[in-house]
């Protein structure tokens, strides 16, 4: 992997320390800067932006080139060709499955879709209008209460029955968390039907009527869940390796994940794009955000435009905007107003040489947000469907990062507090109002 060394001389050394640089199958190549820990030295880099925190073979992505590749498949060819569960097998095993262990892997998930009903009382614990992450957090933290039979993280066979059940069961506990806000039945899953049509049928059907789900809302769904799948080390995936590393149970570690996601500088773009529609609130409004939104000294931002990963576009954007024109056209809502001011925007975004000088293209949280209102999925829940989707990235890594030697995550700090200090009696000590008492 490494045949170059960086040769690192600092003041105080006698001799340079020497960096292996490695090499990946594509990509920036990588030091290794672990020789300077017994040097007394390590690196200091805030949000790990320039650190590769693990080696990996699931997900790769070139923000300047606009590519997403999961196990060396471009996500737009998975979209097109593939369909989720396809994608959770390839992402879990590295290869796409031939018709026999796809025909297999979709049984197995389908016949784990359903909860303990002991599950089912933990609801009752939660107001009517608590956010439904926060539900997600408890109850898929509460499954290791459930399912303990399967959690010895250093048995391979264990991690696979952790990782159907979680993929399987997510979909249940979200379509829950919708029913409980909503004071309806929970709906059991319907093993008749496919992944994300089973999964809209849990979430808007009733014990009043048979199972009836909208072919074309049915695949949206599922590339929503698809285009969600991996992202590489983003912040929950990074907490879900970093948890996992400690030896704790899957149900913890994909809890902390869905923690992390809550963060709306993480998931919760595609609600911010909602948000912001609403806060616009029509079409004669348009210009005048547009002009704050251009203006430095004004607050305001447009939202679902630009990524922090993706400086030329997001390559998912592409197909969830077909997708997004699809269902707008099903459900005859072209001439929605919320709907009118986001494709106005999408427009402005795409014409306007202010948004493209500064590559301000509109992202897949942008469409993902149009459609999933449309469908008639309330924004609280868009992070908890993000989630759903996201399962199958965050465990293809824990269980890859178990399938290697373990080692417990510990980053380091650059200390700036005081020095060694003398204590001091507490009848000598003087007054102190520390700015955060009255």
């Amino acid at each position: 992997m490494t045949d170059t060394k960086a040769s690192l001389s600092l003041e105080g050394l006698d001799a340079p320390i020497e960096l292996p640089i490695y090499s990946g199958s594509v990509g920036p190549k990588v030091i290794d800067v672990g020789a300077l820990t017994s040097k007394g030295y390590f690196t200091y880099d805030p949000g790990f932006v320039s650190t590769a925190s693990c080696e990996s073979k699931i997900t790769y992505i070139d923000g300047g080139a606009g590519l997403l590749m999961h196990r060396g498949y471009p996500i737009e060819v998975l979209a097109e060709k593939s369909e989720y569960l396809e994608s959770c097998y390839l992402l879990l095993h590295g290869e796409l499955p031939s018709k026999e262990e796809y025909a297999h892997f979709k049984n197995v998930i389908t016949n784990h879709t359903m909860v303990h009903e002991s599950i089912t009382r933990f609801f009752k614990g939660f107001h009517y209008d608590s956010h439904p992450m926060a539900m997600m957090c408890g109850i898929v933290g509460a499954l290791s209460a459930f399912y303990h039979d399967a959690t010895d993280i250093t048995n391979p066979k264990h991690r696979l029955i952790s990782a159907h059940r979680l993929i399987a069961k997510m979909p249940t506990l979200a379509a829950m968390c919708y029913k409980h806000s909503q004071g309806q039945p929970f709906m059991y899953p319907n093993n008749k039907l496919g992944y994300a049509e089973n999964f809209l049928h849990m979430m808007f059907g009733t014990p009043c009527d048979d199972a009836k789900v909208n072919p074309v809302i049915a695949r949206a769904m599922d590339k929503i869940f698809l285009l969600h799948a991996d992202h590489e080390q983003n912040a929950s995936t990074s907490t879900v390796r970093l948890s996992g590393s400690s030896g704790a149970n899957p149900f913890a570690c994909i809890a902390a994940g869905i923690a992390t996601l809550w963060g709306p500088a993480h998931g919760g773009a595609n609600e911010a794009v909602l948000s912001m529609l609403e806060e616009i609130g029509d079409v004669e409004n348009i210009d005048k955000y547009v002009a704050k939104a251009k203006d430095k000294s004004d607050p305001f931002r447009l939202m679902g435009f630009g990524h922090r990963v993706y400086k030329n576009f997001d390559p998912r954007a592409k197909v969830m905007k077909e997708t997004c024109d699809e269902v707008l056209k099903e459900l005859g809502l072209e001439n929605d107003p919320l709907l009118n001011i986001a494709k106005k925007l999408e427009k402005i975004a795409l014409e306007d040489e202010y948004f493209i000088e500064k590559k301000l293209y509109p992202n897949v949280d942008f469409y993902s947000g149009i459609i999933m209102k449309a469908i008639g999925i309330p924004t609280d829940m868009f992070t908890v469907i993000f989630a759903t989707g996201r399962t199958v990235g965050w465990i293809a890594h824990w269980h890859e990062m178990l399938s290697e030697p373990l080692k417990i995550g510990r980053p380091r700090q650059l200390y700036t507090g005081y020095d060694k200090r003398e204590f001091t009696d507490i009848d000598a000590r003087p007054a102190v109002n520390p700015p955060h008492l009255p």
